[in-house]
């Protein structure tokens, strides 16, 4: 069955950075699309990122464009989520999930920014 678990969280300072990772299995993970998403305290699931399966295309909320970078190590399984210049409005539980299916996504990483 589709397994993913996030690593990497942590707390940081406004302007710092973080790497979280997916480890994924139960599924060929070169074929699929992946996503990660974020749900910050008392706010909903919102989409954050997402990396297309093939040419790796990548696409990114306006919140987090040019700041976060998503990538995927199709050897290993594993997918990335590199956040630099971190906000307070970055504070959320992160998760990755497989395409769009966001109800089988990971059990989260928290990051937390705050000074």
């Amino acid at each position: 069955q589709v397994q993913l678990v996030e690593s990497g969280g942590g707390l940081v300072q406004p302007g710092g950075s973080l790497r979280l990772s997916c480890a994924a299995s139960g599924f060929t993970f070169s074929d699929a699309p992946m996503t990660w998403l974020r749900r910050a305290p008392g706010k909903g699931l919102e989409w954050v990122s997402r990396i297309s399966s093939g040419t790796g295309n990548t696409y990114y909320a306006d919140s987090v464009k040019g700041r976060f970078t998503i990538s995927r190590d199709n050897a290993k399984n594993i997918l990335y989520l590199q956040m630099n210049s971190l906000k307070v409005d970055d504070t959320a539980v992160y998760y990755c999930a497989r395409g769009s299916d966001y109800s089988r996504r990971g059990q989260g990483t928290q990051v937390t920014v705050s000074s």
